[in-house]
Parts: structure tokens; C-alpha cells; sequence
């Protein structure tokens, strides 16, 4: 399995997912320049292109809305249309929303103001490639920091995401209480992360690669890895 890591001009995340990706998980993984359109060549299904988080663009216009239109993004629109792995973190799933590969969008958190603090998830399914690993209702810790981050959809789509098992994680307490109080930026029903219904295209707002080694004192997000890795080894 090979991994690509997007970069588009205000990036932040990517050096710290390709350290985790290369070095914590010993993986083959290359930097993806936002304006080369022949940089998936070579990627097939069963290969990751990861978004990373940050402000691409400055966050001009909405968070993700310029960052969606750049060259790369053709490319990674047809990678997940033809079944390729697809995962954005927190401006990367703004990305996603924008470019329809998502549905939903991440509006400004309903406090106005950045929230950068560790929070609690609760794992809504475990049927998808980066919760196969995880079991379901499983609590795990991960920091969050966005301004950006409160997921909406309209009624139909919510149904839809709940009928499907496409919602990942929820926002909750230690103990798994999913109410508004553990909820830190509006987000509808507490959602946290989603996927597309072929479940190759996932979305989060909070930041695994920040929580995927000992010296970071918390290692819940390195599962997330382990368990689309799980797939490398079903294949071969």
C-alpha cells in the first residue's frame, strides 16, 4: 500500500502525517504537490491519498472551497470515484465536503472561536477501512484544533448518513455521553468524522497523526493507521 500526502500553499499537518505514515508505521509515502496533476500516477485502489489538515489557502473565501479546485484535485476526485482510499483531516475533510466527494459542510464552530484541546470519540461503526480495527462504541482520545469545525447537512443527508452507518465518530464524554455538553463546536448530532457510502473516502475533524506515539503521551490515534494498514495485509 502506498500512501500520498497533499500539499496545497497553508498546509500544516502534512510533515507530521508523513512522519507518522513513514517513520511510526514504516510505510512508503511521498509528499502529492497540489499543482501537479500527474502526481497520482502510479496509485492504485488499494492505495491512501491522505489531505492533511491546516489553512490551505488561508482559509480565503470558506475553509477548503479554493484548496478544492486545485490542479491535484481532479486527479484524487477520479481515484476515489475508481475505488482508491481517500482521507481528509480536518481542512482535509473541509476539502472533501467541498468537492462533493462528502456530503455536508463545516461551518465556523457555533462558539465563534478556535478550539485546539483533546476531546473524546466515541467509534459509531467499525465497518469501514480506518475502524476496522476499533470496536464499536470504543471511546479513544484525540486532539482537536479548528475554527471551521462544526459539521452541518440537511435533514435527508443526516437520515441517510445514520441509515447507512456512514457516521465515524461522535463527539462524547470519557464515559461515551454523546449530549451537547461534550460537544465542542455545534456540530450536528455530534458528528465528528463520516465516510461516503462506498466507504473509500473518509472524513474527520480531529487529528490521529497527533496522537500516534508514545512520545506524544497518547497513542489512541495510531489504530485509525493500524487498521487501514489491516487491509495491506487482506490483500497480499
Amino acid at each position: 500500500m502506498k500512501f500520498g500526502v497533499v500539499v496545497f500553499p497553508g498546509s500544516n499537518c502534512d510533515d507530521d502525517m508523513i512522519h507518522v505514515i513513514g517513520t511510526v508505521m514504516g510505510q512508503d509515502v511521498k509528499k502529492l504537490w497540489h499543482k501537479d496533476t500527474e502526481a497520482l500516477n502510479g496509485f492504485g485502489k488499494g492505495d491512501c491519498v491522505v489531505l492533511p489538515g491546516g489553512f490551505s489557502y488561508g482559509d480565503y473565501l470558506r475553509s477548503g472551497a479554493i484548496a478544492s479546485h486545485s490542479p491535484i484535485m481532479t486527479s484524487v476526485i477520479e481515484f476515489a470515484n475508481n475505488g482508491g482510499y481517500v482521507w481528509g483531516i480536518c481542512n482535509g475533510f473541509q476539502v472533501l465536503c467541498e468537492s462533493g466527494l462528502l456530503p455536508g459542510a463545516l461551518l465556523n464552530n457555533n462558539h465563534h472561536k478556535f478550539v485546539c484541546k483533546n476531546i473524546y470519540l466515541r467509534t459509531e461503526t467499525d465497518q469501514t477501512p480506518i475502524t476496522s480495527q476499533l470496536k464499536e462504541k470504543q471511546i479513544i482520545k484525540v486532539p482537536i484544533a479548528h475554527a471551521d469545525g462544526r459539521y452541518y447537512a440537511d435533514d435527508e443527508t443526516l437520515k441517510k448518513l445514520n441509515e447507512n452507518g456512514q457516521v465515524l465518530f461522535r463527539y462524547c464524554s470519557e464515559g461515551g455521553d454523546t449530549s451537547e455538553t461534550y460537544n465542542p463546536n455545534g456540530s450536528l448530532e455530534n458528528i465528528a468524522g463520516i465516510c461516503n457510502e462506498g466507504r473509500n473516502v473518509f472524513g474527520m475533524m480531529p487529528h490521529p497523526e497527533r496522537c500516534a506515539e508514545p512520545t506524544l503521551g497518547n497513542e489512541d490515534g495510531r489504530i485509525l493507521f493500524e487498521s487501514i494498514l489491516a487491509l495491506q495485509k487482506e490483500m497480499a
